[in-house]
């Protein structure tokens, strides 16, 4: 099992260094962690007495790393989900907030489980997330995967300017279907066509 440090780190590998695209909500990232993150939590990294791009320009590997498990992990509880669903529920959550715990969620009210579907994991949905787990983890764990998936296919359905995020230049998988895709079974991976079909209401770029 991967310990909780090493799936931080892949992470921020993942998420890459600074950036300040104009279509992305979330305004000024480095390594997956926005300027809105280091205002809510203030953290002024330069000790400047502002927090502001420069601060996200200054951070470090290592604090984005303690941001995430602090914040992304530890507080939303993902450590009582089962072992299958912790690395992809860490990773949307850094990703998308309290939606990956409610992609979850509506998941397992589809498959026939009563719970809330608030964005909080408390024991009922640990309790369901474990016992669907005991069924078939691997099963579980790409379900979770594809709702992701879907999740940001829809998101880029809404919004045509994050479209970019879900398809690249050329017409490939984009950063965001990608990362989905990460967690998911080869066999479950859509292949061109099938990605073709799906984005053919969105037009050229």
């Amino acid at each position: 099992m991967q310990s909780v440090m090493e799936i931080a780190a892949e992470i921020v590998a993942r998420e890459g260094g600074f950036v300040n695209d104009p279509d992305d909500p979330g305004g000024a990232t480095k390594y997956g962690v926005t300027i809105g993150t280091l205002r809510r939590l203030g953290l002024d990294v330069t000790g400047d007495g502002d927090v502001d791009a420069g601060d996200v320009k200054a951070l470090t590997r290592a604090q984005a790393v303690a941001i995430f498990i602090r914040h992304y992990f530890d507080a939303p509880r993902i450590a009582s989900l089962p072992e299958c669903l912790q690395a992809t529920v860490f990773d949307m959550y850094v990703n998308a907030g309290s939606n990956a715990v409610r992609i979850l969620q509506r998941l397992l009210r589809d498959m026939g489980y009563r719970v809330a579907v608030d964005g909080t994991i408390g024991p009922q949905t640990a309790g369901a997330a474990a016992d669907a787990a005991t069924v078939d983890a691997t099963g579980l764990r790409d379900a979770y995967g594809i709702a992701r998936r879907n999740y940001y296919f829809r998101l880029a359905d809404r919004r045509p300017a994050s479209r970019k995020y879900a398809r690249t230049r050329a017409g490939g998988k984009g950063g965001w279907i990608k990362r989905a895709e990460e967690f998911i079974s080869p066999n479950y991976h859509l292949n061109q066509q099938a990605f073709q079909e799906r984005i053919a209401a969105w037009g050229n770029l």
